[in-house]
C-alpha cells in the first residue's frame, strides 16, 4: 500500500505527514508492504507525482497525509472538492484562486476508506480523532481529489481504496499538536483498518465520542 505525506512549507523546517509516513516505510500490515513517498508541497508537481507512483507500485490501498497546523486529531478526511484557493503561496511561488483542480470533473468526490471503523478503532486505543467535512482548498485537498477522480476514471484503479488523512502539528511546532509515536500509531492502525474492512461501519451520530 502506498502512503505519502509533504516536504516542509509555510516557513516551517519540518513535516509531520512526511515523518509519520517515512516511519512506516517497508514494515509489513495485514499482508501488504508499506511503500512511503514524499510529495512536493506544489500544485504543479504534486498530483503527477502521486499519480506516477501509483502507475509504478499498483498499490491496493493509497492514503495522503498531510499538516493541518490548528487541528488536534487525527483528521479521516470523507471529502474532497474540485477547488484550488490557496490562502498562502505553494513551495514553488504559486497561489491559484477559484480555480478547479481538474477542468470539467466533478464537484467533490468522497473517501473510498471505512472511515468510521477507522475512527473507531483509533478511539479505542485512546487517539485523538475525528472525521473531518473538509480537506481545505490547498495542495492536501489538490492530491486529495487528483487521487480519487484518477481511481474513479482510470481502466485498472478503480478497485484501489484511497483517501487522505490530515494530522496535527507536532510539539516543537506549536499548539495544538501531537506526538510523533501517537501519529505514527495512529496512521498504522488507520492502515490496518482500512486493509481489512471491506464495508464502513454504520455508527448513528453520537455514538462515538
Amino acid at each position: 500500500m502506498l502512503l505519502t505525506g509533504f516536504d516542509a512549507f509555510g516557513g516551517q523546517d519540518l513535516n509531520p505527514s512526511w515523518l509519520a509516513v517515512q516511519a512506516l516505510h517497508g514494515r509489513q500490515i495485514a499482508g501488504h508492504r508499506v511503500v512511503a513517498a514524499q510529495l512536493p508541497t506544489a500544485f504543479a508537481g504534486a498530483p503527477a507525482r502521486l499519480l506516477a507512483l501509483i502507475g509504478t507500485h499498483r498499490p491496493a490501498l493509497v492514503i495522503g497525509v498531510g499538516q493541518a497546523g490548528g487541528r488536534s486529531a487525527l483528521s479521516l478526511e470523507r471529502v474532497a472538492i474540485n477547488l484550488l484557493d490557496a490562502r498562502i503561496a505553494d513551495n514553488a511561488s504559486a497561489q491559484p484562486v477559484d480555480e478547479p483542480v481538474v477542468a470539467g470533473a466533478p464537484t467533490a468526490y468522497f473517501s473510498t476508506l471505512p472511515l468510521k471503523a477507522m475512527l473507531a478503532a483509533l478511539q479505542r486505543e485512546g487517539l485523538a480523532a475525528e472525521v473531518s467535512q473538509t480537506a481545505g482548498t490547498f495542495v492536501c485537498n489538490q492530491v486529495f481529489y487528483a487521487l480519487m477522480h484518477a481511481l474513479a476514471t482510470r481502466r485498472g484503479w478503480r478497485r484501489t481504496r484511497g483517501g487522505f488523512i490530515h494530522v496535527p502539528w507536532l510539539p516543537a511546532q506549536g499548539s495544538p499538536s501531537m506526538a510523533l509515536a501517537d501519529i505514527v500509531r495512529g496512521l498504522h492502525l488507520a492502515v490496518r483498518v482500512a486493509l481489512t474492512t471491506p464495508q464502513d461501519l454504520r455508527i448513528a451520530a453520537g455514538q462515538i465520542s
